[in-house]
């Protein structure tokens, strides 16, 4: 595993000829979850089976979050008392219609990372998948939605639906997009059906999505490794 900074975000990369990131494979970036390590998403890399000569980007979001016994990052700041009041009162429409405060600024930091990722990597748009866990994975589709380069495919593992009426907008532009979407029936934290209600929306705007639910919580079961393989392995080419 290699460090690096691009953008003025730090980052993680592994895989390639040498495990560190060498050649011009394809590039998958993986953007990690809320309250996590940057490098918190390596395991998950690890044991996706992509085409031969894959590199690994995992970038650390540019928040820092720190406690008494613990430390993590933040691609934008969650406000929970809200969230909660929202989902006790069942304003399911609110919480899904919302954007997120300091989505715009994550994304324009994510934009200018895989900006100098493609030029330092020599890894061309229509050869990277863009995707993430949680927080991180709706910022790769706000990102993606908004963004006009031609990526090779999204992996959306566990998120929800943020910002829907903009996404409802801009999905249509994404029409034929592959996209690879998982989420856990018992998922306490991002609610199931929540998910279920993002996948009508990139399916109903044609995008090209693969599904993978699964019987489980907010995690990246065996069943979404072996989703996200396959994915990987249509997308760039097994």
């Amino acid at each position: 595993m290699r460090r690096l900074n691009l953008a003025g975000l730090d980052a993680c990369l592994t895989g390639g000829d040498d495990g560190q990131g060498a050649g011009d494979g394809p590039l998958v970036v993986l953007l990690h979850g809320f309250g996590a390590p940057a490098d918190d998403l390596v395991a998950v890399g690890s044991v996706l089976r992509p085409p031969a000569g894959t590199r690994f980007l995992f970038p650390a979001a540019p928040l820092r979050l720190v406690e008494a016994f613990f430390e993590g990052r933040a691609w934008w700041m969650i406000d929970f008392a809200r969230r909660e009041q929202l989902l006790s009162g069942k304003d399911l429409e609110t919480l899904a219609d919302e954007t997120p405060e300091g989505l715009a600024e994550a994304r324009e930091a994510l934009t200018a990372f895989l900006d100098e990722a493609a030029r330092t990597l020599d890894a061309p748009p229509e050869r990277t998948v863009l995707g993430g866990f949680s927080q991180g994975a709706m910022l790769a589709l706000d990102t993606a939605l908004r963004d006009p380069r031609p990526l090779a495919g999204l992996i959306l593992l566990s998120p929800t639906l943020v910002a829907a009426l903009a996404w409802a907008d801009l999905a249509p532009g994404r029409a034929g997009l592959p996209v690879y979407l998982s989420h856990g029936r018992q998922d306490p934290l991002l609610p199931f059906f929540m998910t279920e209600r993002l996948k009508a929306l990139l399916l109903g705007a044609g995008l090209d999505v693969t599904w993978t639910p699964f019987e489980g919580g907010h995690e990246v079961p065996a069943a979404a490794v072996a989703g996200a393989s396959g994915f990987l392995g249509r997308v760039l080419g097994a």
